[in-house]
This record gives structure tokens, sequence and C-alpha cells, in this order.
């Protein structure tokens, strides 16, 4: 129906990320949250050991999908670097097959554990457009976005800084400058930059895809980049918040990154 002819070969690839994932949830992360940080996680309700755990797979995948999407796009074919709408390749397919697992296991879990809307939302969003890449459509940008997870990260460890009792601490600050500057980069200007590129691709090539896929691509991408313009805002005001106890600290490390 959605017309992913290129998906088969990759199904095995898919259930083995979900079922990866799955593993690292429920079993791994727990072990290691209680080996770790037994005061800040054994003592929390189910609800709030389960975002720790969520963190720690995020942590897992972070590693995992940086270094297949950056491997796939520094070796990606002549061919397929000339065809941004529908070029392809194995390595595309494994890279986008494991990100489809990991966004299955992601939009489950918002879903059974809900929290907020966004994390649905954007579970949702990027579990359908990872998809529908196996058409093949925009597995050039595909693979290119998820390299918008180096800032995630960054993200996971000003969390743990945080549920850890070193909320406005040197190491937070550091890891926070990385933070908004990788978010800054990867997410608004370069994710930005592949977000653009990708719409002029679209408004050339969009007669020859369903409307289905124009729909889904044209509103998922711009609300992808919403949320990270919401969650960069968000950022700010909070470390912003974090420091202030500390202004004098604050301002030389921040001199110092400079």
């Amino acid at each position: 129906m959605l017309g992913i002819a290129h998906i088969g070969p990759f199904i095995p690839t898919i259930l083995l990320s979900f079922l990866f994932f799955s593993f690292i949830h429920l079993v791994v992360a727990p072990w290691l949250c209680n080996r770790l940080w037994p005061l800040a996680y054994a003592s929390k309700k189910r609800s709030a050991q389960n975002s720790w755990e969520i963190h720690i797979v995020s942590q897992v995948h972070c590693v995992v999908i940086i270094a297949a999407a950056a491997y796939s796009v520094w070796t990606e074919s002549p061919d397929r670097a000339l065809d941004q709408a529908f070029g392809w390749s194995d390595t595309t397919g494994y890279v986008h097959g494991i990100a489809v697992g990991y966004f299955l296991w992601d939009t489950v879990d918002a879903i059974v554990n809900y929290i907020y809307s966004g994390f649905v939302v954007h579970g949702v969003v990027c579990l359908l457009i990872y998809a529908m890449t196996f058409r093949p459509f925009a597995a050039y940008y595909g693979t290119r976005c998820l390299l918008w997870e180096i800032s995630t990260f960054f993200l996971n460890i000003h969390w743990i800084l945080d549920k850890t009792g070193k909320t406005g601490s040197k190491l937070q600050l550091v890891n926070g400058i990385l933070l908004i500057s990788s978010f800054l980069f990867f997410r608004l200007i370069y994710g930005g930059s592949v977000c653009f590129s990708f719409f002029l691709t679209l408004t050339r090539v969009w007669r020859e895809i369903p409307l289905f896929y124009t729909i889904v691509f044209g509103t998922g991408i711009f609300t992808l980049q919403g949320l990270n313009l919401l969650w960069f805002t968000k950022m700010i005001i909070a470390m912003r918040r974090r420091f202030e106890s500390k202004p004098d600290e604050s301002a030389a490390l921040l001199n110092a990154s400079s």
C-alpha cells in the first residue's frame, strides 16, 4: 500500500533493531542504572525509572546510528549522490532499517508510557518517514537527518547529570555548551539546509510520487524542524535558569569555551 518495494530484504534488520533496543530497555538499562546510580534510580517510581531507561536506550542508539549514518554518507556511491530523490544503496537500507526498528520501539514506548504529545508525534513521524524511504524516496536526505542525533548524545548526558545531583556543575556546563553547539549546528543550521534542499527536491519531483508521499514528507519535515526550534528554545531557557545561581563560574567557563 505504501509502495515500499525495497523493504523486503531489510525486514530482518528492522526486527532485529526493534528487538535489540527492546532488550536494552527491558534488561540492560535497569541493570546498568541499578549498578551505576542505585540511589537516584532504585528509589524512584516505575514511571521515573522508565525515563532513566529510555535515556540509556537513546544513548545506545546515538552511538550506533551516528556511526552507521556517517559511514553511509562517506562511502555512498557517486550515482546515488547525484540522485537526491530516488537514489538507493544496500548500505542505506541497513542504516534506515536500524532507524525504523528504533523509531518503532520509540513510538511504542511513547504511547505506552505517555508523558508528552510531542514525543508521540516525533516517534510516529520519524517511523513513517523512514519506512517510506524504502520506496525508495529521499533516502539521501534521510541518512543525513540521522546525524541530528549527535546533539541527543549530549542531551542524554545533561539529563543524567541533572538527576545525579550535578546540576550547575562545571561538568554540566561544559556538556551544556557542547549540547547547545551541536543542536544549533546539526539540527538547526545543517539540518535546516538539508530540509531546504529536500524541499527543493520535493517541488521538482512531486508529480513522480504519490500525493500521500508529498503530504507526509512535506508536513513531516516541517514538523520535525518545528519541534527542533521549540526544543532549542526550551533548552536555552532551562540552562539559563540552572546556571543563574552561579553566574561568575558560568561566565568564566563560557568565556574560556569561546
